[in-house]
């Protein structure tokens, strides 16, 4: 049987995002955030027409805070900035450098796949099971998911402000979309 590797990044116009909501008596006063994380590599193992494994690594301190919507003003220039430092500093980015996800299990299903594997974020590993949209587009594979992570589980406490009048829900957001090319 054939064996083949796929190797996704955001070279090719994939995205891995986090999306994020606000909380609090304050809320109206924050955004709701989405952040790319710009430098990733995702990898394929196939037997066949079967994926064998599946691996993605993002490194943390590429994230960008791509959109914001809500709050009082608008999301600019040097109010990006500020949260992107908040969020470096919320992920202990220089500690842990790199977020983690190995399959260990992949099941395949209507859709797609489930990937049920170990994501490590923030120096925690957790057993997690993952979604994965797979669409045959004629000249290209389209691989989308989405996931909802709570950063309290990974020793992450939410971004909060004015003694938690304002703060980031527990939980978030991970999409990922990216094409495969099609030999």
């Amino acid at each position: 049987m054939a064996t083949e590797t796929w190797t996704l990044d955001a070279t090719d116009g994939g995205q891995l995002a986090v999306r994020t909501d606000v909380a609090g008596k304050a809320s109206k006063m924050g955004h709701r955030l989405t952040i790319a994380m710009t430098s990733w590599t995702a990898s394929v193992e196939w037997s066949g027409d079967t994926p064998t494994a599946v691996t993605l690594t993002a490194e943390v301190s590429s994230l960008e805070v791509v959109h914001g919507e809500g709050g009082l003003t608008p999301l600019i220039g040097p109010e990006k900035i500020v949260v992107k430092a908040n969020a470096l500093k919320s992920f202990d980015a220089d500690r842990f450098p790199s977020i983690r996800f190995r399959s260990a299990e992949i099941t395949a299903v209507d859709a797609g796949f489930q990937l049920a594997g170990t994501a490590e974020i923030h120096g925690v590993s957790r057993e997690i099971t993952v979604d994965v949209n797979v669409t045959d587009l004629g000249d290209r594979w389209h691989i989308g998911s989405e996931t909802t992570v709570r950063q309290s589980d990974y020793k992450i406490t939410p971004y909060s402000q004015m003694f938690g009048a304002m703060k980031v829900v527990d939980d978030v957001t991970v999409t990922f979309d990216a094409d495969y090319r099609k030999s």
